[in-house]
């Protein structure tokens, strides 16, 4: 079921039992005594998109595999189930986000809390363990679970560690845009047909320019595969990025909506919506290239947002995903079939990824713009 897409007017038990756990998660009233539970009505959209927008991933009241992912990870909290590093099928849930964000404040490094139990999570549960004198295996079972409520009550949660570590780890790579690997993600079409053949078009012409722009620097450019109309799910592209070992991951996208005003440049990187954890060192590359492409085009500044889509979460390194405009928005739309606009593009693009490794940004020595 996690793979396929439920949607307004879809029926049958996998229908009711999307609405049976939103309504555990408060996102659904409980309906009446003769409701068909088994339909997926306006009442479940409104839940669902209410729930995409909590979590900060599309909101379009689909329940397709991130959705889905989102929402079985949202019933789990922490101490409800053993904790454990599987290589094979890695664990992910609140519990494990809730689980790194208690080791980061007390010291222990597990990388960027994202709520999945991977390599980091791992070394860090270990190193945890031996520092209370328990069974460092790495799993976070009752005894681990006691440990850490003990010493959280004891110590404190601290909350400036994992920027201080950002920050220091952004530093190593400050020394250049040569050598460094920089993945390029075309992002793929959907459900919209029509346009899938001419955004991939687009996509494909912005990533040669910007490949060509960074190659001639010294920088290996990758691509997670060729701009095709067809979609490949976020996960598979981030597990790409993250097998090359990455130092920056571009996401290019072009979109359409329904809403014939909305036009205009966006740029997001991960973090949570409602002012939690983010990825520092991933607001930084997307405020330096959000601040290039509005400067160098007259295009209307939608600006830089945290959000936890699964590409943003899942890589490793940090990474930024920019939505170039709106073919369906007619001005935007004839931009993105100039030639000169797409040079544009790829200038501020390539130009904003020197800067994010460039040991003095091109300011004359400014430090990273914030928001």
């Amino acid at each position: 079921m996690a793979q396929s897409l439920l949607r307004l007017g879809d029926t049958g038990p996998a229908v009711a039992d999307i609405r049976q756990r939103l309504h555990r998660l408060g996102f659904v009233d409980q309906p009446g005594r003769h409701a068909a539970t088994s339909v997926f009505d306006e009442a479940l959209a409104d839940g669902v998109r209410a729930f995409q927008q909590h979590r900060g991933i599309p909101v379009d009241g689909i329940v397709g595999p991130q959705t889905f992912r989102h929402i079985d990870e949202a019933r789990w909290a922490l101490g409800d189930r053993v904790l454990l590093f599987n290589p094979g099928h890695l664990m992910s849930g609140d519990d494990i986000f809730a689980l790194q964000g208690r080791l980061v404040g007390l010291g222990f490094d597990c990388g960027r809390p994202d709520g999945v139990f991977g390599v980091s999570t791992d070394a860090a549960m270990r190193e945890f363990q031996r520092n209370v004198g328990i069974n460092a295996d790495g799993t976070c079972g009752p005894e681990t679970f006691m440990a850490l409520d003990r010493l959280t009550r004891t110590v404190g949660a601290g909350q400036l560690a994992v920027p201080l570590r950002e920050q220091i780890s952004w530093d190593t790579v400050r020394s250049g845009v040569a050598g460094k690997v920089v993945v390029l993600d075309p992002g793929g079409a959907d459900a919209d047909e029509e346009l899938a053949d001419v955004e991939a078009q687009i996509l494909a012409d912005v990533c040669t320019r910007i490949e060509g722009r960074l190659a001639a620097l010294g920088t290996q450019v990758l691509m997670t595969r060729p701009p095709a109309p067809e979609l490949i799910p976020e996960s598979e592209r981030a597990a790409f990025a993250n097998e090359t070992g990455a130092d920056l991951v571009v996401s290019l996208h072009v979109e359409r909506i329904d809403l014939p005003r909305a036009n205009g440049v966006a740029t997001f990187y991960f973090g949570d919506p409602s002012g939690g954890a983010h990825s520092l060192s991933g607001r930084t590359a997307a405020d330096i290239i959000h601040d290039l492409l509005c400067s160098r085009t007259d295009v209307t500044d939608c600006r830089v947002h945290p959000r936890t889509w699964d590409l943003l979460r899942m890589t490793r390194m940090p990474a930024v995903w920019i939505e170039l405009g709106y073919l369906s928005h007619p001005r935007d739309a004839a931009r993105l079939s100039s030639f000169t606009f797409k040079d544009a593009i790829a200038d501020a693009i390539a130009e904003g990824v020197v800067a994010y490794f460039s040991p003095v940004l091109n300011d004359g020595g400014a430090t990273a713009p914030q928001r």
